[in-house]
């Protein structure tokens, strides 16, 4: 596989009249791995996406696609799928008439049956869109993404509005994508999601890049956590504490294992019981909370 980057943004700035919704913005995407895109409300991560997707023009700075500017339609729109929070489909089309006019539009070859099979709407071929359920529209909406089997996919929210076993679905469908080869971008607000697929990870917030990195990376820039309920009064901790607003004691460290076996000795050697002990490395989430606080 090639290690040339299939995005690559340099000093983007996208700005609208006076408000300056992207700053500065550098970051790359590398061959068939998952790269999850995620910001605060307004952080201008759709507007990114809008530039690299070449439904934008930027204000200044760089952006390639496979190596060709996002706005050289004949050359990038063809290996590209997008799936949008909504594609707006006529409410008058079927099902299968709206598949098929994905095919047109985006200049891919695929086979209508075999992609409304992958999205699990065969039994709606002949359903017109308006008929459809929240969820099935957004099934429909992802047949926009994987139509033609693009080398890159672009997922918006896939996962919005959908029950356990389609978004099961989704998921086992994107895995076989990548297995193929296929380079994902993902934005979401289900931090889980993003915590358990993505290769890497860039938190945007006030239109610039905070932080990127792995999973790990991420969550090591923030201590782990101890956290237990006493009974009654104690000898003194053996590690700095604080108690929160339900009373329990809560530990930060950056030395996870070895606090906890202190903390444990501790509790043996003076008989305490520590109630509802839990004890884990930080999550996507708190990093998130920390760029916006």
């Amino acid at each position: 596989m090639s290690t040339t980057p299939v995005i690559t943004v340099d000093r983007l700035n996208l700005t609208y009249g006076d408000f300056h919704a992207v700053r500065d913005l550098t970051f790359e995407v590398r061959p068939g791995e998952l790269y999850a895109l995620l910001g605060t409300n307004g952080a201008g991560k759709t507007s990114t996406l809008e530039v690299v997707e070449g439904h934008r023009k930027p204000t200044s700075g760089t952006v390639r696609v496979f190596g060709h500017s996002p706005q050289d339609r004949r050359a990038v729109r063809p290996r590209m799928g997008v799936m949008l929070q909504e594609s707006g489909f006529s409410p008058d089309l079927t099902v299968r008439e709206s598949v098929g006019l994905i095919g047109r539009l985006s200049g891919r070859t695929d086979d209508v049956g075999r992609v409304l099979d992958v999205v699990d709407l065969t039994g709606r071929a002949g359903r017109r869109v308006s008929q459809l359920s929240g969820g099935e529209k957004r099934r429909l909406d992802f047949a926009t993404a994987v139509y033609g089997t693009p080398e890159l996919i672009f997922l918006d929210e896939p996962t919005t509005g959908l029950d356990i076993q389609s978004r099961d679905a989704v998921w086992a469908t994107v895995d076989r994508l990548r297995e193929d080869g296929a380079t994902i971008v993902l934005t979401t607000h289900y931090l889980e999601e993003a915590q358990q697929r993505a290769d890497r990870i860039g938190l945007m917030h006030q239109g610039s890049l905070q932080r990127e990195g792995t999973v790990s990376e991420l969550t090591r820039t923030l201590p782990a956590v101890i956290r237990f309920s006493l009974a009654a009064p104690v000898p003194a901790l053996p590690l700095p504490a604080a108690v929160d607003a339900d009373g329990k004691v809560v530990i930060e460290t950056f030395a996870l294992q070895k606090d906890l076996h202190l903390l444990l000795g501790w509790a043996q050697e003076h008989a305490v019981e520590l109630r509802d002990l839990a004890a884990g490395s930080t999550r996507l989430d708190d990093v998130f909370r920390a760029i916006s606080a």
